[in-house]
């Protein structure tokens, strides 16, 4: 049994969930700092860095599918952070906004008690492009992006596969 499964961890699981939508402010205010200056790899850093903590707070409630969905958040801002290319950083903003407001349904999905949230939500297309992205960041070597001591293409398939998609 997961907390959100267990009603007497109720007030811990809608702090998190007010937690998470605090932190998604904060990942909107870096998306909307790169559509003004895509030349700012920091705010993609910085973007990793904060859906990595929603990560760490959603797997210790037991939100796997909020915690995998963060995981591919957060590898596709450190690496993305890593490139040059200001037509490709345009794409990865504008699919870093779309995996916020699947993030906010996923919460919202939480906070009215509905633990299967992907149920209600049809990211496909999303993870098309999610896919599209991590062929691209495939020479992209990070550090903080290695799942199990090492991320490759399989690795991100793996978290797809573990989300149902």
């Amino acid at each position: 049994m997961t907390m959100l499964d267990d009603p007497s961890m109720k007030e811990i699981v809608i702090d998190f969930c007010i937690e998470a939508e605090s932190l998604f402010d904060q990942l909107e205010e870096c998306l909307q700092h790169l559509e003004e200056n895509p030349n700012s790899p920091k705010e993609l850093e910085k973007f990793g860095q904060i859906i990595d903590r929603i990560m760490g707070a959603a797997k210790s409630i037991g939100a796997s599918e909020v915690a995998i969905f963060c995981e591919l958040g957060k590898i596709i801002g450190y690496k993305s952070s890593q490139i040059k290319d200001i037509p490709l950083i345009e794409v990865v903003v504008a699919i870093l906004y779309d995996s916020l407001d699947v993030l906010r349904k996923m919460i919202t999905a939480i906070k009215e008690g509905n633990d299967s949230s992907m149920k209600k939500i049809n990211p496909k297309a999303l993870v098309t492009r999610l896919n599209w992205l991590s062929a691209k960041f495939k020479d992209i070597d990070r550090s903080s992006c290695t799942i199990d001591g090492n991320l490759n293409q399989n690795s991100i398939d793996d978290l797809m596969q573990s989300l149902g998609l």
